[in-house]
């Protein structure tokens, strides 16, 4: 029995397939994503239905579809630190916690994966500065380490934070860990201080506001210190100066040395 013959591709949907997946237009899909998410987020202000206009019921699933709201939120440019407020202000400290938590782990794995998958082949080749490289290193080896430090630091922001990384090499679970680990501080700051609006003279609230106030103060002068250390030029080590080639003496065979031993044996006539 004869084999069935193969049909012969079409060339051009094969090339308008390889357009359509080349790391230039999933890079341009990525940029479309994101101008519109900002855009809509500037539209319509959904942390103000966050802040204001949430229902106001309890439990489980309240909490959850908050969450749920947060991450989306993140993802698309909105502040964390109005969404932290509104969750205290909801749910009260331990509950608007654990949304916020949630909702920044969920918001960072959507930035992740749109990095990830739609920017990475695209952003890695114009990996090539001095700092780039040292800081896709250090991402990339030390992925963990490097993520809880970031997110700690309450100076880096937290989209470019989740884009660099999605570039680099680093893995899911380290990231989506240290990014959970390492956001509650500040993010517990801002949950007890919105708990607590409604008494600002409360010891909860003087305390998250002043470890706002003074994280935010150690942040700044990290920056410029780091600013200031990026920008001092570094001490090149001079150019040692190449070293000087024996003389060497010509052969005693040579015409030259004949005639210098020769000058040698000649007498000096009196004056």
């Amino acid at each position: 029995m004869l084999a069935p013959v193969p049909r012969p591709t079409d060339p051009f949907a094969v090339r308008c397939s390889r357009a359509l997946l080349s790391p230039r237009s999933r890079l341009s899909l990525l940029a479309l994503v994101l101008l519109t998410a900002g855009s809509l987020v500037l539209l319509y202000e959904p942390q103000r239905l966050l802040s204001s206009g949430w229902p106001q019921t309890g439990g489980a699933g309240a909490v959850l579809l908050f969450a749920l709201a947060y991450g989306l939120c993140t993802a698309a440019f909105v502040p964390r630190p109005v969404l932290n407020l509104a969750a205290g202000a909801l749910f009260g400290t331990a509950a608007g916690l654990t949304a916020a938590v949630a909702g920044t782990v969920l918001g960072a794995g959507i930035a992740f994966t749109l990095g990830r998958v739609l920017g990475q082949d695209a952003l890695r080749p114009l990996v090539k500065g001095r700092w780039l490289r040292a800081a896709d290193g250090q991402l990339s080896r030390h992925g963990f380490r490097s993520m809880l430090a970031i997110r700690l630091f309450p100076g880096v922001p937290f989209a470019a934070a989740n884009y660099c990384a999605a570039v680099s090499r680093m893995g899911y679970v380290p990231f989506l860990l240290a990014t959970a680990i390492g956001t509650v501080p500040n993010t517990a700051a801002y949950v007890v201080a919105g708990a607590q609006a409604g008494e600002p003279g409360s010891p909860a609230f003087l305390i998250s506001a002043g470890f706002i106030v003074v994280s935010g103060l150690a942040a700044a002068v990290v920056a410029w210190r780091k600013r200031h250390a990026l920008r001092r030029p570094a001490a090149e080590p001079p150019a040692s100066a190449p070293a000087a080639e024996p003389a060497t003496e010509p052969p005693a065979s040579s015409p030259v040395a004949a005639s210098g031993a020769s000058a040698e044996r000649e007498p000096v006539p009196a004056p």
